[in-house]
């Protein structure tokens, strides 16, 4: 008897039970290797701090999974880029963007891919 295929995890388990803005944004390694991390990012309202820009080391890809969210680019001044499910974007290495807000009262899930 075949054993029936089961998934190994859902990327919505483990979500908080409302959005809670205060609290943290919640960043869990699905998968690591070397030049590769996978990493599913779970926002309730939250967005980077004034002043802040991520400048990552290596490329990023992003997938908007639920809720939405406004990524602002250095590059760009003025401009935000909207994302709603199903959206992604690639962020090349050295690109400094930052989260410019996230969804109030809805849990915003994000899936990233950071690569060489």
């Amino acid at each position: 008897m075949d054993k029936p295929l089961l998934p190994q995890a859902n990327l919505f388990a483990g979500l908080p039970p409302r959005p809670y803005p205060a609290a943290a944004e919640q960043f869990d390694t699905l998968i690591a290797r070397p030049g590769m991390r996978v990493e599913r990012i779970v926002s309730t309202g939250q967005a980077s701090p004034s002043g802040f820009w991520y400048d990552q080391p290596q490329h990023e890809w992003v997938a908007l999974l639920s809720g939405a969210a406004g990524l602002a680019f250095e590059d760009t001044p003025g401009q935000t880029l909207v994302m709603r499910p199903g959206d992604t974007v690639t962020i090349d290495a050295g690109r400094r963007h930052r989260v410019a807000w996230t969804a109030q009262g809805e849990t915003t899930v994000w899936l990233a891919i950071h690569y060489d």
